[in-house]
C-alpha cells in the first residue's frame, strides 16, 4: 500500500550496481498492453495464482546487493528475479486525489490482458512490462509512489480493498517482458521536482543516464 516514507541511503548507494538498459529488448505491439486496458474486469472473489519462486532463483538472490526491505537488487540485464510486491487500490485515502489516473496521466488498469502496477522508476522505468509467475496478465509499470522510492518493491494495482487485503504483501517471482523509457520517465519526473521523491528518481535516473541531464532539467 502507498504511504510517505524517505528510502534508506543503503538502498540508493546500491544503484551502481545497476546496469544501464541494454539493446536486446522485447516490443510490444500496442494492442497487446492496451486493449480494453482501461476496463475493470473483476470478481469480488477471485483468486490469485501466484506461484512461489524457483530454488535456483532464491539462491542466486541470496548473494545479491539489497534494498531497504533486504530484497535483491538486480542489474538489468536480468529479467528474472525475486520481487517484493505489495497492493493499492485507487480508493485508498492517499490516492483519492488522483482518482482512477496514474503518474503516466493515464487510466489505471485491470482487465483480463493488462494491469496496472507502481514502482520507483528508476528501477523500473515508467512503461516496463512483465509477468508474474502462475499469473497469465501482462503488468505494466504506469504509476508510483513515494514509499517505493530507493526499493524493488512493486506495488500491484487493485480495484478494490478487498483484493487489495487478499493481495496483502508477497514475494513473488517477476519476469521483464519489456523495459520502459528512462527518457519518457525523466520528462515526466522533471515536472514534479517540488516532490522530493520524484527529485530522488530523477536523480537516480540520471546517475544511471548521464546522457538524460538536459531531460532532467527542462
Amino acid at each position: 500500500m502507498r504511504s510517505f516514507h524517505l528510502s534508506t541511503l543503503a538502498a540508493i548507494a546500491a544503484l551502481p550496481f545497476l546496469a544501464s538498459c541494454g539493446p536486446n529488448i522485447n516490443i510490444l505491439s500496442k494492442s497487446d498492453i492496451t486493449s480494453h486496458g482501461h476496463n475493470i474486469h473483476f470478481s469480488p472473489n477471485q483468486k490469485f495464482n501466484a506461484t512461489p519462486p524457483s530454488s535456483s532463483l532464491l539462491s542466486a538472490a541470496a548473494s545479491k546487493p539489497k534494498d531497504k526491505h533486504s530484497m535483491p537488487i538486480y542489474p538489468f540485464s536480468e529479467r528474472n528475479r525475486i520481487v517484493r510486491t505489495t497492493a493499492y487500490t485507487c480508493s485508498e485515502a492517499d490516492h483519492l486525489i488522483y482518482g482512477s489516473k496514474n503518474a503516466a496521466g493515464t487510466n489505471l488498469r485491470y482487465s483480463k490482458r493488462v494491469r496496472s502496477a507502481a514502482a520507483d522508476w528508476s528501477f523500473y522505468p515508467v512503461g516496463t512490462v512483465f509477468r508474474i509467475k502462475g499469473m497469465k496478465q501482462l503488468h505494466v509499470v504506469d504509476d508510483y509512489g513515494s514509499a517505493l522510492t530507493g526499493t524493488g518493491t512493486i506495488d500491484m494495482y487493485q480495484p478494490s480493498k478487498n483484493l487489495m487485503n487478499q493481495w496483502g504483501r508477497r514475494n513473488v517471482q517477476v519476469s521483464v517482458v519489456q523495459w520502459g523509457s528512462f527518457k519518457r520517465s525523466a520528462e515526466i519526473l522533471s515536472k514534479r521536482t517540488k516532490y522530493s521523491h520524484c527529485r530522488q528518481m530523477l536523480s537516480n535516473i540520471t546517475r544511471q543516464r548521464p546522457d538524460l541531464k538536459n531531460v532532467a532539467k527542462r
